[in-house]
């Protein structure tokens, strides 16, 4: 079992997991893991997608029961049966996934579980259920009325939100899984200032990222898991992003210049010619050659993703034109975009928008090519030829599952984003908007769908729009990039390829303009 790094004169933990096992159908999760955190201490738990992080935090939240072994609070081994039994015994999750309800009030979403608290005679005080909300939104760092309905709000607000929700539970052991996935930079900064003054109030923070470099500037101690098992732990002070990923991995990494993509100069895919969204943007222009893999850069919040979605017919352009291949389009929804222009877009949300979670992974792939997949007489869909198309994806993305009957809301998230991108290369796209294609996914599968992406620029000779905040993953893929600030683009950074993948060349050029 690991130590625990204070334990002193009682020689136990404040929280822990003593040889967990959890077994699902066809694998083991967990394989006789321990974990131990100390209080007040803010702790990394890593690991690769399918590591057993995610089964490890919800066995702490309630939500999963071990096979075998025990939990520990303060050296006593208690139960937890479900998320309330969490909540009472002061663990909060906040869960990567945004989990709201879009229907309701910031304030009646934060405070859902403590209503019973604000009612007098059957009636609730809403006066003091919006003070008290207003007191945890000002401490996230969220400016806006508790009054505000929740379908109204960026996914960083609503994840901002959420932490609100736990914090307001009064935790002592708080557990954040990947909580900065949808944050800005400032917002991360505000978030992380958040997390060590509960690190001052003897709060014990277990923070779950797959960025590394966050985990080193904010933790105390790291935990590794892999393949379901504990791997080892460390203190984060003097320790190394490579020294974190090979212990992850088992093997090192590095992000390495891919080499030329031999984009057709002039010859263009897609031209936007003064395009104009009410509110959003105005006059933009740009192109994208044919083979070419064009960057959008920006943080969360620069306008990227909602000029995508205005290209591809989502919202509805207020002005401007799109061409491709030359000719005008005319584009009134996504339907036309992908069946009459051949242009896709992987969406950056794959839970709520890419994937159908309670379906197969062979529905997932194949949903957009229905239509060609019918019985000639009886336009019955072929199980046969989804089976086989299914099968071919399955194969060349190496997409990890027991078989294509396993619903894609099971499999890992670098896997799920597979089968994401899977079901555009299926409808044969010309033209592919990626958005944020490795957010939440650790560090192999992130270089397997870099490769990936490399791969159907280079070698399927397919043109795409990357969007991405990660700066190494927009060097390393993108030819040519247009950076992002307040919904304008600023800059535009040409033949990459002299830099040769250096990213501090290129992040010190970019930074220029987002200042």
């Amino acid at each position: 079992m690991p130590p625990c790094g204070n334990q002193g004169s009682l020689g136990w933990c404040m929280l822990e997991l003593r040889n967990i096992t959890k077994r699902f159908p066809g694998v083991k999760a967990l394989d006789n893991v321990s974990l131990a955190f100390d209080k007040g201490q803010i702790h990394a738990l890593v690991g690769e997608n399918g590591a057993g992080k995610s089964t490890a935090m919800n066995i702490l939240a309630g939500n999963l029961q071990p096979d075998e072994g025990s939990i520990l609070l303060e050296g006593k081994e208690v139960r937890l049966r479900s998320y309330q039994d969490a909540i009472r015994n002061d663990i909060g999750l906040v869960y990567q996934e945004i989990q709201v309800i879009p229907e309701s009030t910031i304030a009646e979403n934060i405070m859902l579980d403590k209503l019973k608290s604000f009612s007098k005679n059957g009636f609730l005080n809403w006066k003091r259920i919006n003070e008290e909300t207003e007191r945890y939104l000002h401490i996230v760092g969220l400016g806006i009325s508790p009054r505000t309905p929740i379908f109204g709000l960026s996914a960083a607000e609503k994840q901002l939100t959420q932490i609100a929700k736990a914090l307001a539970s009064n935790t002592r052991y708080l557990l954040l899984d990947e909580p900065t996935s949808s944050l800005t930079k400032h917002e991360v900064e505000n978030l992380f200032a958040l997390i060590k003054a509960l690190h001052g109030q003897s709060v014990t923070v277990i923070f779950v990222s797959h960025k590394i470099e966050e985990v080193l500037q904010l933790c105390d101690k790291v935990s590794v898991l892999r393949d379901g098992k504990f791997v080892g732990a460390a203190q984060c002070d003097g320790l190394t992003k490579q020294e974190v990923v090979r212990m992850m991995i088992g093997r090192e990494t590095s992000d390495v210049y891919l080499g030329r993509l031999d984009s057709e100069e002039g010859k263009k895919a897609l031209e936007v010619r003064n395009l104009c969204l009410s509110g959003r943007f105005d006059a933009v222009n740009l192109h994208l050659n044919k083979g070419e893999i064009l960057g959008f850069y920006g943080l969360v919040g620069s306008g990227r993703t909602e000029l995508a979605k205005t290209i591809i017919g989502e919202y509805p352009m207020t002005s401007g034109e799109v061409f491709v291949n030359g000719v005008r389009a005319h584009i009134r929804g996504v339907k036309d975009s992908l069946y009459k222009y051949k242009m896709g877009y992987v969406t950056e949300n794959r839970k709520e928008e890419g994937l159908i979670l309670d379906f197969p992974i062979r529905d997932n792939v194949t949903i957009t090519i229905w239509s060609l997949l019918r019985r000639a007489v009886t336009r019955f869909l072929s199980g046969k030829r989804i089976n086989q198309k299914t099968l071919e994806y399955v194969e060349s993305l190496s997409i990890r599952a027991q078989n294509i009957k396993q619903v894609a809301g099971s499999l890992s998230g670098g896997n799920q984003q597979k089968v994401s991108i899977s079901k555009w290369l299926a409808a044969d796209c010309d033209i592919l908007f990626i958005d944020e294609p490795t957010r939440g996914v650790d560090v192999g599968a992130k270089r397997q769908i870099h490769e990936l992406i490399w791969k159907i620029a280079k070698e399927g000779k397919k043109s795409i729009v990357l969007i991405s905040s990660d700066m190494p993953e927009i060097v390393t893929l993108a030819r040519r990039i247009l950076v992002f600030r307040e919904n304008r683009i600023v800059a535009q950074l040409e033949d990459l390829d002299r830099f040769m993948g250096n990213y501090t060349s290129v992040s010190e050029e970019i930074g220029k303009h987002l200042q």
